[in-house]
C-alpha cells in the first residue's frame, strides 16, 4: 500500500454505524498532519486518551466501523502526497493501526460508510483523472482491497457519511451542495437523490441513530462557518431539517455515533476550541454540549465508534 503524489473526511452500528463504548478520533491536523488515534468513553462525558498511532499521519480520510474494528481509509499523507490506504486498528485492545489493503484509487477528501460486513468510501478528491463520485467497498471479515461498486449522483468532496442499517448516504460537499444520496448495502448500485440540506455546505461531520442521519458544521461562503445541526429520516425519504446547534462554528470536523448520542470532535474555528469533543441527543431534538477534549487540537480527522 503506497502513497503518491498528489492533492490533500466521515462516520459510521449495530456492527459499524453505532457504538456503546466508545469514540475515536484518528488522523487530522494538528502543528501537522497527525497520527493519533484517540478515544473517549460514550458512558460518562470526559476528556479522550491517546491509544495508538495510524501507519501514515494523514488529514481527510473516511472512518468506518466494524463490531470490532476501527477504519480509517484514504486521505492526504505528507504533502503533498495522497493515500490509497486501508488502516485497521482493534477496539479489543489499545494499539497501532495496521495497513490492510488499498482504495481502489488514491483520494482524499472522502465519507464514510458502514454496514454490518462492509465498510464503504464515497466520493473524494484525486489526482487526473478525477473520478469524485466512486464508491469503494471493503469487507470486514478479511483484510483485503476495496471494489468500485458504484457511482453517487455528482462529484463531492468534503461531504458528510451517514449509515442505516440497509443504506449508506453522502450528504452536502464543497460549500454549494446540498443533496443527500442514498445507494444500498444489499447489493452494488449507484446512489439516488433522496433529499437536500437545510443550507449548501462542506467540510461537514455525519452520525446516525438508527431512525435518522444527522449533517453538522461546516461552511458555506454566503454564511461562513455554521454551528447547524441538520437531521434527515431513514424511513422515508425527503430534505434535512435544522434541530440544533454546535457550541462552535466549525468545519472538517469527526463524527461519532453512540446508540444514544451524535459526537462532533475537533475541527477548524477561526478561534480556539480544536480540541473540543461535543454531543447531542438523538431522542429528543436540541442542541450539542460540551462534553470534553481530544489529546491533540485538531481538524480534517476521520471518526470511528465502538
Amino acid at each position: 500500500v503506497n502513497l503518491a503524489p498528489g492533492s490533500s473526511g466521515g462516520s459510521g452500528s449495530s456492527g459499524g454505524f453505532q457504538g456503546s463504548n466508545f469514540g475515536y478520533t484518528s488522523g487530522g491536523y494538528g502543528t501537522g498532519n497527525e497520527n493519533t488515534i484517540d478515544k473517549f468513553p460514550f458512558a460518562s462525558d470526559g476528556n479522550a486518551t491517546d491509544v495508538g498511532d495510524l501507519t501514515v499521519a494523514r488529514i481527510r480520510a473516511a472512518g468506518q466501523s466494524s463490531s470490532a474494528s476501527g477504519y480509517a481509509s484514504g486521505g492526504q499523507g505528507p504533502a503533498p502526497y495522497h493515500a490509497n490506504i486501508i488502516d485497521k486498528f482493534a477496539f479489543s485492545s489499545d494499539g497501532n493501526a495496521t495497513d490492510v489493503g488499498n482504495l481502489t484509487a488514491r483520494r482524499y477528501n472522502v465519507a464514510g460508510q458502514s454496514s454490518t460486513e462492509n465498510g464503504y468510501t464515497s466520493g473524494g478528491s484525486y489526482p487526473s483523472p478525477q473520478d469524485p463520485t466512486l464508491i469503494d467497498k471493503f469487507p470486514f471479515a478479511s483484510d483485503s482491497n476495496a471494489t468500485d461498486v458504484g457511482d453517487l449522483t455528482q462529484n463531492k468532496v468534503d461531504q458528510a457519511g451517514q449509515s442505516s442499517t440497509t443504506n449508506g448516504y453522502n450528504s452536502g460537499g464543497d460549500d454549494f451542495l446540498s443533496r443527500i444520496d442514498k445507494f444500498p448495502f444489499a447489493s452494488d448500485s449507484n446512489a439516488t437523490v433522496v433529499g437536500n440540506l437545510t443550507i449548501a455546505r462542506g467540510g461537514i461531520a455525519g452520525q446516525s441513530s438508527t431512525a435518522s442521519g444527522y449533517t453538522d458544521g461546516g461552511f458555506q461562503a454566503s454564511v461562513g462557518y455554521t454551528t447547524r445541526i441538520d437531521k434527515f429520516s431513514f424511513s422515508s425519504d425527503g430534505n434535512a431539517t435544522d434541530v440544533g446547534d454546535l457550541t462552535v462554528a466549525r468545519y472538517v470536523t469527526a463524527g461519532q455515533s453512540s446508540t444514544l448520542s451524535g459526537y462532533a470532535s475537533g475541527g477548524y474555528t477561526p478561534g480556539g476550541g480544536r480540541n473540543i469533543i461535543e454531543k447531542f441527543p438523538f431522542a429528543s431534538d436540541g442542541n450539542a454540549t460540551d462534553v470534553g477534549d481530544l489529546t491533540v487540537a485538531r481538524y480534517e480527522s476521520a471518526g470511528q465508534q465502538y
